[in-house]
């Protein structure tokens, strides 16, 4: 079963905590996002964008022309 440790030599952030196995090999962390959301957001960031890395693209302009289609259909 995890466990939370928030010790010293495992946690030298504040608001930072490590959930560890049996053997206390760490597997997750829980962030305080009181204290870490700017940066917690800014990790999200990245991981979206890892995850859409393979996924089709558009030209900008391609775009930007749609959605002024879009737009002049609509109003």
């Amino acid at each position: 079963m995890d466990k939370t440790v928030n010790r010293k030599r495992d946690t030298p952030m504040k608001g930072i905590q490590f959930v560890v196995d049996e053997a206390g090999k760490k597997k997750a962390v829980l962030i305080d996002l009181a204290e870490w959301g700017e940066l917690w957001e800014d990790i999200y960031d990245v991981l979206v964008s890892q995850s859409r890395k393979d996924e089709p693209t558009i030209d900008w302009e391609v775009l930007r022309a749609e959605m002024v289609r879009e737009e002049a259909k609509s109003g």
